[in-house]
């Protein structure tokens, strides 16, 4: 009880604040109540109104289209970016040939590359899947290269005494002991591969939420786009909170009790 209080209770503070600060927004601008919705109009919009049923139909079923596209970029990215870090490790020379690539990679802004993509790739699960794992791939590159290379000296000493080689130090020491940082960053990746879904429907497929949102902004429909941001970004929190409750569930049955920051 008291590992799912911990759990749920960062969750519920968020929705607080986001309350909170959502209101004191909206009351301190002068903002046009035609285009900026408040808490109530949404809620009224998705559960109040005479056609709350249609609406919720009409948000959630482009946000399942924006999920499934952002878990193809979080896998796609994720994958990535271990087997690039278990590449880094075990060999130097691959990490200083490869890294200026992937910075630049990232230097580079999502919108300029994504036609290219687009072209390259398709606008089917292939581009979905390397736009998505671009924006996640980075991130979780660098978290995941500085866990590897964070275990302790004396359990690599301790494996080099028995006689073991590279291949077990890492699947004995380096790989256990990475498991923090490695669901750090997939709680980052979660938010990041959504955003990519959306840059990806934005500019390429025109469907799931980032269609909604063109859409919606060619039609005026700023009810309907408040709900849909307001859904997506409620159910990203939601997703980051279900990782981080896996991360205490495998850490804790593994002895680890902390995690990486």
């Amino acid at each position: 009880m008291k590992t799912a209080w911990r759990i749920i209770s960062p969750l519920l503070v968020s929705a607080v604040v986001g309350l909170i600060l959502w209101y004191a927004v909206v009351d301190l601008f002068s903002f046009s109540p035609y285009v900026v919705k408040s808490p109530s109009d949404v809620w009224t919009y998705l559960f109040s109104s005479p056609d709350a049923a249609s609406n919720r139909s009409s948000v959630l079923q482009p946000l399942g289209t924006t999920l499934g596209d952002g878990a193809y970029g979080f896998c796609f990215g994720m994958l990535g970016a271990v087997l690039a870090a278990l590449a880094f490790v075990t060999a130097p020379a691959v990490e200083r040939a490869f890294m200026p690539l992937a910075t630049l990679l990232r230097s580079v802004p999502l919108v300029t590359m994504t036609p290219l993509i687009v072209l390259v790739f398709g606008r089917g699960v292939g581009g979905i899947a390397v736009i998505g794992g671009i924006v996640v791939f980075f991130p979780a590159l660098v978290t995941i290269v500085h866990g590897l290379r964070s275990a302790p000296p004396h359990a690599v000493d301790v494996v080099a005494v028995y006689g073991g080689g590279q291949r077990s130090m890492l699947t004995k020491v380096a790989l256990p002991g990475a498991l923090p940082y490695l669901f750090a960053a997939a709680r980052l990746s979660v938010p990041s591969a959504l955003v990519g879904a959306l840059v990806t429907e934005w500019l390429a497929t025109g469907r799931g939420i980032g269609g909604v949102v063109l859409a919606d902004i060619g039609a005026f429909g700023y009810l309907h786009l408040w709900a849909s941001i307001i859904v997506l970004t409620a159910v990203s929190v939601v997703l980051y909170t279900l990782v981080g409750a896996a991360e205490t569930v495998v850490l804790s049955r593994m002895g680890m009790g902390g995690e990486a920051a």
